[in-house]
């Protein structure tokens, strides 16, 4: 978070983690990340790997599962990694067999796994299994996984942590359709599903990260300049979230932009098209 741009330290406000109260919380629990073999998830876990609990690390790198496993091995969390591509169906079978084997079970699930593409409508005519592969990361694996182990879960009176977007709560963007669709639905279905869960004692959370500099933005030269949230820092957030058992946590600035999402939705969608028709031009 040093690193931080001038710019960058105003829209990412630093976080303060209570360390002894985080301990006390998650002391013997067991915590599966979705997505944990780099970015957000890769850094959540080598910040929990501090504390007694039991780590389930789930992604489709096995070299570097292996590799984290190796380097967690010293410290105070027990951990078990899981080689799977949650888009397909028997691999996320298997996981979920593996899992729901754990003695303990299942206390806090984070919600991770995810997959952006840009892209123009008018490129994506061809493209279908564009809008099909992020709707399986996106929002099918962890619907089938959350139905699953919500029983462990339950009895567990554990947690469920989504890692969504700050783009679910502001105008959509041109080129961003199937991300944008596909975090929307899964937002919106856990948003749903929640008032049931909580009265079973099951704590909900869903955390709106702004642009954040992991692997997944890379192929986007768009965002190479932009301001961008530091994996280490969103990591803390959601580590803070396993304490506090806030609904929701996101930005300061994001009630702004949503203010200006009602409040200006027409003119800026009619300069967004008037720009669109320009580029369109021969």
């Amino acid at each position: 978070m040093s690193n931080y741009k001038a710019w960058e330290k105003i829209l990412f406000l630093p976080t303060h983690l209570d360390e002894k109260r985080l301990a006390k919380t998650i002391h013997g629990k067991t915590i599966m990340i979705t997505g944990a073999s780099s970015g957000i998830g890769e850094q959540l876990a080598y910040l929990l790997a501090e504390h007694e609990v039991h780590l389930i690390l789930v992604a489709r790198r096995e070299e570097k599962l292996q590799t984290m496993k190796s380097e967690i091995a010293g410290k105070a969390a027990k951990i078990s990694v899981f080689r799977a591509d949650l888009r397909d169906s028997i691999e996320l079978e298997a996981f979920l067999r593996f899992v729901r084997n754990q003695p303990a079970g299942v206390d806090i699930v984070v919600s991770n796994a995810g997959h952006s593409i840009r892209r123009p409508i008018m490129e994506s005519l061809n493209r279908y299994h564009d809008f099909t592969r992020t709707m399986a990361i996106n929002y099918f694996a962890p619907v089938q996984l959350l139905l699953s182990l919500i029983p462990q879960i339950q009895q567990n009176k554990g947690q469920i942590i989504n890692i969504s977007t700050i783009n679910t709560s502001l105008i959509p963007l041109p080129y961003w359709a199937a991300y944008q669709a596909s975090k929307s639905a899964f937002d919106t279905w856990l948003r749903s599903a929640a008032p049931e869960w909580n009265a079973l004692g099951i704590t909900t959370t869903s955390i709106y990260l702004p642009l954040v500099k992991t692997p997944m933005i890379e192929p986007t030269a768009a965002y190479q300049n932009a301001p961008a949230m530091s994996p280490k820092h969103a990591a803390r957030m959601i580590a803070k979230s396993m304490y506090t058992k806030r609904k929701s946590v996101m930005p300061w600035w994001l009630i702004f932009g949503q203010l200006a999402s009602v409040l200006g939705r027409g003119p800026w969608e009619w300069g967004m098209q008037r720009r669109l028709r320009k580029r369109g031009k021969p």
